[in-house]
């Protein structure tokens, strides 16, 4: 089930493979996130030091949480893959001019993950023409809509 998706990832690039990532989280974020209080449209991923993290990501707190934590809205989260996956993600954004960007949220046995994607950036026409095409499918579709009746 997904939390939230980042539909401007799929506008901006193309996508060329998908991940699921793990978060370190803290308590006050995880109930912020099961209340839909999270935004993934600015965040990115970085690499440092062979791990992967998770910037950008606006957690907002619950008006409920306690006194003696510290909520940090915008502090970055360290994403948990398998080393091999990493070595890859790192390899390919190094040498090949990928990026890596946060593609949505989703419970998966009760935890948070986060799906990445491996991404290449869109040029401008590239943009133009995915709305192009996205407007001729919506005009299709509204055509057969009114052919039914």
């Amino acid at each position: 089930m997904s939390i939230v998706d980042n539909k401007k990832a799929f506008f901006d690039y193309f996508i060329e493979d998908r991940y699921e990532a793990g978060m370190v989280l803290e308590g006050w974020e995880v109930k912020a996130i099961r209340e839909g209080r999270v935004h993934i449209k600015e965040a990115y991923v970085v690499t440092r030091g062979g791990e992967l993290f998770l910037f950008g990501c606006h957690i907002t707190p619950l008006g409920t949480t306690s006194a003696w934590s510290n909520a940090e809205v915008l502090r970055t989260r360290k994403l948990l893959l398998h080393k091999g996956e990493i070595d890859k993600l790192i390899g390919k954004v190094e040498r090949s001019g990928y990026t890596v960007v946060p593609l949505n949220l989703h419970y998966k046995a009760g935890r948070v993950k986060c799906e990445i994607g491996l991404a290449k950036g869109k040029k401008q026409h590239d943009k133009r023409s995915t709305e192009k095409d996205r407007d001729a499918k919506r005009e299709v579709e509204k055509a057969m809509k009114t052919h039914k009746r």
